[in-house]
């Protein structure tokens, strides 16, 4: 087992190096994560509705089964909500994760793209911030809430890049646990057609942006980006600003390597660095650097109850994040949905 001592022994080496390349086989091989694998075909266009919970999961867990399409309903009719965080960069928010766009002459550059049934919105609030066209869709994960758009707006003229196993996750049958969700492989015209391992550098509309893949975070898909002359920061699946973490295992997530990717982040960021979330409002260095505290001090209690030999429905019923849920369980991920992943994971 990977102690939280020698975790943190380890993840010091690391922040060192902010940039450092680092191939996911090996740190999927290191942690004792398969890497991605093709799986058995599936049928498109169909959403198993099993009602058992993952062998995993919690006998008091909530089966999820219409999520998806529960989202997709939602975003049909949902307002989006813009936020400035500079000139060029703006937050757009509705269902799903939060979308960006870099304005500018080179055209539009969009990160994520949320939910399909959201598209029409997108354009048309895209269209509202100036005439320069869509080109270029980034994802930072591939979770569906990040990449359900992705068939629409490659079909709107955007080219999509994402780190390699974004490619793999949509293109094969997919499971997320906890929410006892089974997915389709994705249409050929959602897939990324540029894909990168470690990191990639684009120069887009007088902006310097850097993607740098956090591995093993909520997935092994993870990305964050550095708008460099902006001073901001997307930090993707690594921060929910005000709420519990995604951590998927069933695609390689681990709360390690969430706690490693928000140390990558923090060692970037500056005072005046604006941090915009995958889900939440923008913060601040100070603002991640709580819930980094968060993520440590949950997966330290859990770390000692599991060495100490309690199952993970005895953690579950000490209820050891019972303190922080008044600030922290406030999103779709619920505390004990949170200590499984933990638990899982470590």
């Amino acid at each position: 087992m990977i102690t939280r001592r020698t975790f943190l022994a380890d993840s010091a080496i690391v922040a060192a190096s902010t940039f450092s390349l680092r191939s996911p086989l090996i740190l999927a091989q290191q942690k004792n994560v398969p890497p991605p694998q093709p799986q058995p075909k599936q049928q498109p266009n169909s959403v198993p509705q099993s009602t058992q919970p993952a062998p995993s999961a919690p006998k008091t867990q909530q089966v999820k089964e219409s999520l998806l399409n529960s989202m997709r309903t939602a975003a049909a009719n949902a307002p989006i909500k813009t936020t400035k965080v500079t000139d060029t960069v703006i937050l757009l928010q509705s269902v799903g994760a939060n979308v960006v766009v870099l304005k500018g002459p080179d055209g539009q550059l969009l990160v994520d793209s949320g939910m399909a049934t959201g598209v029409p919105h997108l354009l048309q609030t895209l269209h509202n911030l100036g005439p320069h066209p869509l080109k270029l869709l980034i994802n930072t994960s591939w979770l569906f809430d990040h990449t359900d758009g992705n068939a629409a707006l490659n079909a709107a003229g955007a080219f999509i890049i994402a780190q390699e196993n974004v490619r793999t996750r949509l293109s094969t049958p997919q499971k997320i646990p906890i929410f006892n969700l089974e997915l389709p492989p994705a249409a050929a015209s959602a897939l990324p057609s540029v894909t990168f391992i470690d990191g990639q550098k684009l120069y887009w509309n007088n902006e310097e942006l850097e993607l740098v893949h956090a591995p093993n975070a909520s997935s092994d898909s993870d990305i964050f980006i550095h708008f460099n002359r902006a001073n901001v920061i997307h930090a993707g699946e690594l921060w929910h600003n005000g709420g519990y973490p995604l951590i998927d295992s069933g695609s390689g997530g681990t709360i390690n390597g969430m706690i490693q990717g928000v140390d990558q982040v923090l060692e970037l960021a500056d005072d005046r660095s604006k941090i915009i979330p995958s889900h939440g409002a923008v913060g601040s260095k100070g603002n991640l650097s709580g819930y980094r505290g968060m993520l440590a001090t949950v997966a330290n209690r859990v770390e000692k109850l599991k060495i100490s030999g309690q199952t993970l429905q005895q953690v579950l019923d000490s209820h050891p994040a019972s303190d922080l849920d008044a600030q922290w369980s406030q999103g779709e991920i619920t505390s004990e949905m949170f200590l499984t992943s933990v638990y899982n994971t470590l």
